[in-house]
């Protein structure tokens, strides 16, 4: 491993310590680590959108046609000045005096990305939704495909089952929404197994988040695994480096460097009282 791959891999081990350090508290070692992820989140977003907005939508690709001292009114695309001076009204509000220019460039921006974003919202959690309740029941596979075994019925629970069970729970759901009748009777049944549908599919959206973070945290401990303890004690490793162990030490030695000076100022925050009287 080069000298280059080491610095680089000890220093993500180092942060994946800092972050998880905040389990304890808040902490220098945490704060680095969020900075670092934030700032450096901000530059590479502004990289990004420089060379991949400005530079070849508008610099380059669109107005390269044009030139300069018409200010690319001859440009074969000109219409392109429109978005770029409304970017430039963006700037002014970084003055006092000017900051409401920037209320309209900002305000058609809000507009657009609405418009685009509502109908795909519609499309992807509205209708296709309601296409996918309505679709007709395979009753021939009702109670599942033809070759299954009776676990595989009962976790599967049939094609035509499964329609039957989204239609009713989507049903039940909206019913508990209906707030111009009292639930009572049977309708205040279906509200009652709308709740159970609601708290199963926020429960299953949950779990997802949670199943998600948890593989990035195993992610994570497999990397500390490989870069600490196979790479840096295991000299069989192809990837093993004497400069791991140092590192290692130097973390181990920071970190109880750190909790002895907590134990310290706990300790004389807490016999302050007891001097004072």
């Amino acid at each position: 491993m080069d000298f280059g791959t080491f610095l680089w891999t000890t220093f993500a081990a180092f942060l994946t310590l800092a972050t998880f350090s905040f389990l304890y508290k808040d902490n220098p070692f945490y704060k680095f680590a969020e900075h670092l992820v934030v700032g450096t989140s901000a530059g590479y977003f502004i990289i990004i959108l420089w060379h991949n907005g400005l530079v070849q939508k508008l610099a380059y690709n669109s107005l390269e046609d044009g030139t300069w001292y018409l200010l690319w009114l001859d440009s074969s695309k000109p219409l392109y000045l429109i978005p770029a001076f409304l970017g430039i009204l963006m700037w002014t509000r970084f003055s006092s005096k000017y900051a409401w220019i920037s209320r309209w460039p900002m305000a058609m921006y809000i507009g657009i990305g609405a418009g685009v974003a509502v109908p795909l919202e519609m499309k992807a959690r509205v209708n296709e939704q309601l296409f996918a309740m309505l679709r007709p029941i395979d009753w021939a596979n009702f109670f599942g495909h033809d070759g299954m075994t009776l676990f595989e019925r009962v976790v599967d629970i049939g094609s035509g089952m499964s329609q039957i069970i989204v239609f009713g729970g989507a049903i039940a759901a909206l019913v508990y929404f209906f707030f111009s009748k009292a639930h009572t009777g049977v309708v205040g049944g279906v509200a009652k197994f709308g709740i159970w549908i609601l708290m199963i599919g926020f429960g299953a959206s949950f779990g997802f988040t949670v199943m998600a973070r948890i593989s990035l945290f195993i992610n994570r401990i497999q990397y500390m695994d490989d870069v600490w303890i196979n790479a840096a004690f295991d000299s069989t490793n192809e990837n093993y480096h004497a400069g791991f162990q140092v590192m290692f030490w130097l973390i181990a030695l920071l970190v109880v460097g750190y909790t002895i000076k907590e134990i310290v100022e706990h300790l004389s925050n807490k016999s302050k009282p007891d001097a004072a009287a």
